[in-house]
């Protein structure tokens, strides 16, 4: 594979959920997204197609709330759970292997697995707190058997998002190095800080040093808080860095619905990529339309 972190700027997809929902889906049970792996993985798809056709050049897979344990409390085997996170990888790669086929126009399409924090699977809101009151050993017990199912379907690269906790940034990039593949490290933020409390500079840091983690960054948080954190995070690590804010809505967790209004102003996609900025895309509430003018934008 290329080495993603010396190719030009990469546009990412959206949000897999807002897309999902506005398919008609009812996304409200615990298992989120990942519930449609096995419901209606056709959808799935049609969603990675539609970020493909508007410009993005990478799918990240519906296994951000996909666990062991998730699916397990679901009903489901372990067998079928552990099938439906390998599908995850699968779905993303076949779609763009067809949509490669059908363009033959060159462009680098890639396959991020993604692996959300553990606090998404408590579907608590726990992803914009952190601290979980894990050990280091019970967060990697929770993470590495999942990562090696997702690794072991072929993804291009992992992709870390959404992760609000110091200790589970440290379990993750540690992880990354015992599995040998490319990463990219993505926090959720307030500000300079993470969601647990602590400077977001500290877990750009730690980055340092980890050859297999390709850009670092910031996801899931306003779109006003990605510049000083691109900064930060290329400063702190040496590496690239990687940005997809939500729309600058707020997700209330006790009530499970977004509040406030859109303020992504695409201007400042080209601020971010000057900034250090490789990877750039959106999260929550950010849909086709929108990466596809910010696709328009970076290029």
């Amino acid at each position: 594979m290329t080495n993603p972190s010396t190719a030009p700027v990469i546009v990412l997809d959206g949000g897999l959920s807002n897309a999902l929902a506005e398919r008609g889906h009812d996304l409200t049970d615990e298992l989120w997204t990942a519930r449609l792996l096995r419901d209606a993985p056709g959808e799935v798809a049609a969603v990675h197609r539609a970020y493909f056709d508007a410009g993005a050049q990478v799918a990240t897979t519906a296994s951000y709330q996909a666990s062991l344990a998730g699916f397990e409390q679901s009903g489901m085997t372990r067998t079928e759970a552990e099938n439906l996170i390998t599908r995850s990888v699968t779905i993303a790669r076949e779609v763009r292997d067809d949509v490669a086929e059908s363009a033959d126009d060159g462009v680098v399409r890639l396959v991020a697995a993604s692996v959300g924090p553990y606090g998404a699977v408590l579907a608590d809101g726990s992803e914009y707190r952190g601290r979980y009151g894990l050990s280091r050993a019970a967060l990697r017990d929770f993470h590495a058997p999942r990562m090696e199912l997702l690794v072991s379907a072929g993804p291009d690269l992992l992709a870390f998002e959404t992760i609000p906790d110091l200790d589970e940034v440290s379990v993750l990039l540690d992880l990354a190095d015992e599995f040998a593949i490319p990463a990219w490290l993505s926090c959720t933020v307030s500000g300079d800080r993470l969601r647990d409390g602590r400077p977001a500079a500290e877990a750009f840091a730690l980055a340092d040093g980890h050859d297999s983690v390709v850009a670092v960054g910031v996801n899931c948080c306003a779109p006003d808080d990605v510049l000083p954190a691109v900064r930060a995070a290329t400063a702190a690590s040496g590496k690239p860095a990687i940005a997809y804010p939500n729309s600058g809505e707020t997700w209330d967790g006790a009530a499970r619905r977004w509040i406030g209004d859109p303020e992504f102003d695409l201007a400042l996609t080209t601020a971010w990529a000057e900034a250090g900025a490789h990877f750039i895309g959106g999260c929550c509430r950010v849909g086709p339309a929108t990466i596809a003018a910010m696709a328009r934008a970076l290029r």
